[in-house]
C-alpha cells in the first residue's frame, strides 16, 4: 500500500485514488470501476479513534525503542530482554513489549512463565520482574505454553493495538519493543500505531554471515520506508568465546568414535601450564568472510554498535530468565552487552546496581 494524505491506498486502486478516508471515496469519478470502491464508499471515514487512546497511554512513556531482525534465531529476544534487565538495573523505569504474537519467548527470558495478566480500573496491568521492569506478553494468556497462535494478520494486529491502548504502564522512562523477524503485519502495524507518538528508533539484531545480513539489509531499507531512524546494528552470536576449563575435550577413536578425555586433559594442563587455564577461547562459528555486520553497516551508512559472543552461559541465562549483568558468570558476553548498551545510553552507571 501507498501512503497517502488520506490513508492508506490499496495497491489495486484506480491511478487517481482520492484515498480511503477521503470523504469522496468510492464516490468520485476516479473511482469508477476500482475493485475498491464498494468497501471505500461504505467505510467509515476520518481518523481512528483507538489512536488517540493510544497516543494517551503513551504520553506517559518517554523513550521508545524497537529490537528488531531480519531473520529468527539471531538472540534478538535474548538481546531485548538483556538490554531491559540493564536498563532496569540504571535505575530506568522500563517496560518490555512482547508483539511476537506467534513465538512469543519473553516470558521464559524474563523468568514469568505461568504468570498471568490481571486487570484494574486503569487497564491491563503488566506482569512485574522488579518493580521498575514490567512486561506484556501474549504469552501469559495463553492456557499453556504449548499453545499455538495461529491467527491471520487482521487478529494479530488488534492484539497489538490492544496492548498499546489497554496496558497501563505508568510512568516508563523506556518501552522496549521486541518483535518477531522479518518486515510482516506486525511490524507495519506498531509503527502505524506507535508514529504518531514518536519512536525513537530501531535497533537490528543479526549473526556475521550473509545469509542474515541479506535479511537485515531489507531491515534496513524498512525502516527507512516507513521512516523510523536506525539507532544501530548489533552483531550476536560473533564467534564462539568461553574459558578454557569450560571446554569438553574429546579424543577420536580408531572407529571414528569421540572418546571424553576432559578430565585428563584439564588434569594436564594444570600440573604442567596452569596458566592456560585462566585463557578464554574464542573460534569462528559463522563464516564472517564477507566482513560481517560491521562491513555492511559501513556500506548502508548506519552505526554498528557492536559484537556480542556466542557465550554458553549467556544462553543459560537467558534459559533460567535472569539478568547476565547481575554475577560474573556471563563474563564473555556481559561486557559487550554493556558496551553496546552504553552507547545507546550514555551513561555508565550499569556497575551501580543489578537486576
Amino acid at each position: 500500500m501507498e501512503k497517502g494524505g488520506y490513508g492508506e491506498i490499496p495497491e489495486n486502486a484506480n491511478e487517481h485514488c482520492p484515498g480511503p478516508q477521503s470523504e469522496s471515496a468510492g464516490k468520485s469519478d476516479a473511482c469508477q470501476g476500482c475493485p475498491n470502491q464498494q468497501v471505500c464508499a461504505t467505510a467509515p471515514k476520518g481518523p481512528d479513534p483507538d489512536l488517540v487512546a493510544i497516543a494517551e497511554r503513551m504520553a506517559t512513556v518517554k523513550h521508545k525503542i524497537l529490537v528488531l531482525s531480519g531473520k529468527g534465531g539471531v538472540g534478538k529476544s535474548t538481546f531485548s530482554a538483556q538490554l531491559s534487565f540493564a536498563l532496569a538495573a540504571m535505575d530506568y523505569q522500563v517496560g518490555l513489549l512482547d508483539i511476537d504474537i506467534c513465538g512469543p519467548s519473553i516470558p521464559k527470558m524474563l523468568g514469568l512463565e505461568g504468570q498471568e495478566i490481571h486487570q484494574s480500573n486503569l487497564g491491563w496491568s503488566p506482569v512485574y520482574v522488579e518493580s521498575n521492569l514490567g512486561v506484556m506478553s501474549i504469552g501469559f494468556m495463553l492456557p499453556n505454553p504449548d499453545e499455538a497462535v495461529i491467527w491471520r494478520g487482521p487478529r494479530k494486529n488488534g492484539i497489538i493495538k490492544q496492548f498499546l491502548k489497554d496496558v497501563y504502564w505508568g510512568e516508563l522512562d523506556f518501552l522496549v519493543v521486541d518483535a518477531p523477524p522479518g518486515t510482516s503485519d506486525e511490524h507495519i502495524s506498531i509503527v502505524q500505531f506507535l508514529q504518531a507518538t514518536g519512536i525513537d528508533g530501531a535497533i537490528i539484531v543479526t549473526t556475521p554471515q550473509q545469509v542474515s545480513l541479506i535479511d537485515v539489509r531489507k531491515e534496513v531499507n524498512f525502516c527507512r520506508k516507513v521512516g523510523i531512524q536506525v539507532l544501530g546494528v548489533v552483531e550476536n552470536m560473533s564467534g564462539l568465546c568461553q574459558s578454557l576449563s569450560d571446554f569438553k575435550f574429546m579424543k577420536p577413536t580408531e572407529t571414528g568414535e569421540h572418546r571424553d578425555v576432559t578430565e585428563w586433559a584439564l588434569g594436564y594442563m594444570r600440573e604442567k601450564a596452569p596458566e592456560l587455564l585462566n585463557l578464554i577461547a574464542c573460534t569462528e562459528v559463522f563464516d564472517s568472510s564477507g566482513g560481517g555486520a560491521t562491513r555492511m553497516c559501513q556500506e548502508m551508512g548506519v552505526q554498528f554498535l557492536g559484537k556480542v559472543p556466542l557465550d554458553p552461559q549467556l544462553c543459560k541465562a537467558a534459559e533460567e530468565g535472569r539478568s547476565c549483568f547481575a554475577d560474573q558468570k556471563c563474563g564473555v558476553s556481559a561486557p559487550a552487552l554493556k558496551g553496546i548498551i552504553e552507547k545507546l545510553v550514555p551513561r555508565a552507571s550499569m556497575e551501580n546496581g543489578s537486576s
